[in-house]
This record gives C-alpha cells, sequence and structure tokens, in this order.
C-alpha cells in the first residue's frame, strides 16, 4: 500500500487526489478508517521511515515525573540514523518524493494532480501551467482543450494557443519517436558523463565528519545539562555556555543539511535519468499512439511557445 501510495505521487497525483482515489476503491486508513484525508496521505509521503532511516528524539520528555512529552521544535538535538531497519521505499524513490514535494510547494502556481496533462504544460509566455477547459459542455460538440491559466487575465493576454488532448498526444509521440531514435547516443553520453556529473564522494566526505562533530557537540551539551542539575552553577555562566553549544551545534546542522541536500539532488537526479535510460532502452518499437505510462517515465515538462514551437523536456534534459 505505501508503494501505491508513492507511485501514484510520483505519476502526477496530489495527496488530496491520492486521498480521494484510496477512499473510492475502499482501502482502509491505518487507523481503519474508511476515508483517507490528504493529511495522512502526505505524512506517509514523508515519513523517512519507509526508506529504512530513523530521525530520533521527534518528541522529548518535558517533566520525568509525569512523563509528558512534547514535539522537538529545536529545543534539543534530533539523529537522523541511516539504515536502521529494512526499507519499504528505496532510498532513491523517498527522495524523489520530497525533491517534487519541495518543487510543487515552492511553484508559484497552483499544482494539479487532476489527468496526466495536469502541471505538466508550461506556457512559454508567462511561465503558468495550461489547464483543462470543457467546450460546448452541454450538446455534442462537447470536447476538452488545453490552454495556458492565465490567457485571459491581466492586461497583457498570453498569445499562446490551446490544444486538444489528440493534438498533445500526436506530438508526443513524433517527440518520443525522435528521442527512441537517439536512445543509444544518450544511454552512451550518460555512461561517458554520468559518474563525474553524479558523483557523491567528496560530499560523503564532508557528510560524515559533520555528523561527527555534531554527536561530540551534543555530548557536549547533555554533560552541560547534566552538571548544571547536579551542581549548584551560576546560572549565568551556565545559559552562557549552554547557549553558546547550542549556537555552534545549529551552525554545524545548517551545513550537515545543506550537504545532505545536495548529496540527495544528486543521487534524485542519477536515479531518475537512470530509470529513464532505462526505459528507453527497453523501447524496441516506435510509438505507434499515445501511451500514458511512457509518458510518465520520461517526460519531466512541456513547454508552450507557438503553436509550431512546442517543446517537451525529457528527464536527462534532452529537449526536443
Amino acid at each position: 500500500m505505501v508503494r501505491y501510495i508513492y507511485r501514484l505521487f510520483l505519476e502526477g497525483k496530489t495527496p488530496g487526489g491520492i486521498a480521494t482515489i484510496l477512499t473510492t476503491e475502499a482501502i482502509p486508513t491505518p487507523g481503519g478508517k474508511a476515508k483517507w484525508m490528504q493529511g495522512t496521505v502526505r505524512s506517509i509521503l514523508q515519513n523517512e521511515k519507509y526508506a529504512g532511516n530513523a530521525l530520533l528524539q521527534k518528541k522529548y520528555t518535558v517533566d520525568f515525573l509525569t512523563k509528558k512529552q512534547k514535539i522537538n521544535e529545536g529545543e534539543i538535538p534530533q539523529y537522523f540514523v541511516e539504515n536502521s531497519h529494512p526499507a519499504i521505499i528505496s532510498p532513491e524513490v523517498f527522495d524523489m518524493v520530497q525533491q517534487k514535494m519541495k518543487q510543487r510547494l515552492a511553484n508559484p502556481n497552483r499544482y494539479s494532480g487532476v489527468g496526466f496533462f495536469a502541471s505538466m504544460i508550461v506556457c512559454g509566455e508567462c511561465s503558468s501551467y495550461f489547464g483543462a477547459k470543457v467546450w460546448h459542455s452541454t450538446d455534442k460538440y462537447k470536447r476538452t482543450i488545453w490552454q495556458c491559466n492565465h490567457k485571459f487575465k491581466g492586461e497583457n493576454k498570453c498569445g499562446t494557443p490551446h490544444f486538444t488532448e489528440d493534438e498533445i498526444k500526436e506530438r508526443f509521440v513524433a517527440a518520443a519517436n525522435i528521442l527512441l531514435a537517439r536512445k543509444n547516443e544518450i544511454a552512451d553520453n550518460f555512461k561517458f558523463i554520468g559518474k563525474a556529473l553524479f558523483d557523491t564522494a567528496a560530499l560523503d566526505i564532508e557528510k560524515a565528519e559533520l555528523q561527527s562533530e555534531m554527536v561530540v557537540i551534543s555530548e557536549l551539551i547533555q554533560r552541560c545539562v547534566e552538571e548544571n542539575a547536579h551542581k549548584k552553577l551560576n546560572q549565568d555562566d551556565y545559559n552562557k555556555r549552554y547557549n553558546a553549544l547550542v549556537a555552534r551545534f545549529e551552525i554545524v546542522k545548517s551545513k550537515y543539511e545543506s550537504v545532505v541536500s545536495k548529496i540527495n539532488e544528486r543521487q534524485r537526479k542519477k536515479q531518475a535519468v537512470e530509470t529513464f535510460v532505462a526505459d528507453i532502452a527497453k523501447r524496441k518499437e516506435p510509438l505507434t499512439e499515445f501511451d500514458e505510462q511512457f509518458w510518465y517515465a520520461t517526460v519531466d515538462f512541456v513547454t508552450v511557445y507557438s503553436a509550431d514551437d512546442v517543446q517537451f523536456t525529457f528527464k536527462d534534459g534532452t529537449v526536443i
């Protein structure tokens, strides 16, 4: 079920859309309820335990007598333990999902997960997404077209054209077949530059050094707290020492998170390109019709500049 949720997300569905699908399919929630909430789906998509890792001290005990706990909002250090248990989701897939979440949140335009063209087609004039519009919804000429969501908003109207779903599919088939004709060249290029492009050896060393430094500082903080609990200390001196250690920890933690982010991004890109190269290698014949799975597997996004200039950007960076 966890793998199913991750697959739906990578296919373009939103947490809300996934919740609707799971509810419709009568799949019970982890708590045994019939209706899924998008918050539940989002928590599953962000839970590092499914990738075999563990984040320790998410909560901490405020009062040792009452055992009252509080969510850790930075009051005490947290520890990230890799490979602490068997994974359900590969680390690469988990990192890919986290990156896509960040990309969707960072995009100023509202992300939609309705249909396989949703939030995949970008206007070359204003950078807005293309959205689906239904024409002649009440008669026999009913059809769905895709156009820039900001085409008729503001003083400067977008000049980009609209397309029917069939027209987009036809253009994808044409672009995909050009791509497939070059698949050997793409695979050779990846072998040649992939190792250097996605190498993380130096970053891995830096990550380990920063992690060790965090452990040392954490132990110093713990000793500081324990000393204050068992000895009568000048509280001004104690607070200065404690705050200095915490500030030092936060600086190292920030550097560590930055390095981890860089490592994850390189690994995510490597995994995406490896999957892309493998998918096009498996395709022995040209496409004769639109293939939804091949669309999801290969296309990063589509940019529309004019009726004669539609650019498909594939997951390895190839633009056709």
